[in-house]
């Protein structure tokens, strides 16, 4: 259980990730007036910046998925 949620939320932040950089690699040009001491393409504010987001996801995906996995399930289809 746990592994297919925080599976499906990794593939999503993928997706993102690939298009953030993208997007942050396509405008970095163009704010790099605004960049002090970091040239426009540089690596470790976008692997950083990278790392970061992913960590948080998967935080974010652990955290309600271990609580999902610790209910028994008769008792939520009892619910429902």
């Amino acid at each position: 259980m746990l592994r297919l949620v925080i599976s499906q939320g990794l593939k999503l932040v993928a997706i993102g990730a690939a298009i953030g950089l993208a997007g942050a690699f396509a405008t970095s040009r163009i704010v790099q007036s605004l960049l002090y001491g970091l040239s426009w393409t540089d690596p470790a504010t976008f692997i950083g910046g990278t790392l970061l987001l992913t960590a948080v996801t998967v935080l974010a995906c652990y955290l309600p998925a271990r609580q999902a996995a610790r209910v028994d399930p008769i008792e939520a289809l009892r619910y429902e």
